[in-house]
């Protein structure tokens, strides 16, 4: 699949690889460099609703964790898996 590279370096991606990628409007897609070329992976989802089960187990002397805050914040690229 060919995709032309606009004159401001932008990309359209076909509906169909959006799709296979489960992204949509104001979603990121990772780019990860390999020395084979790139990869496009699509952002991990969280599944809210399970995070419910957990409550009990967090001690009461922490603040509540902000998810969209904190996913906002800069991370350390070296710290990932």
């Amino acid at each position: 699949m060919l995709i032309k590279i606009e004159s401001e370096g932008q990309v359209t991606l076909p509906t169909s690889v959006l799709d296979d990628l489960g992204v949509g409007p104001g979603d990121q897609i990772e780019i990860i460099e390999g020395p084979d070329g790139c990869i496009l992976r699509p952002p991990r989802r969280i599944d809210y609703s399970s995070l419910g089960t957990l409550r009990d187990k967090i001690r009461g002397d922490h603040e509540p964790l902000d998810i969209h805050v904190f996913r906002e914040q800069g991370y350390d690229p070296s710290l990932r898996d």
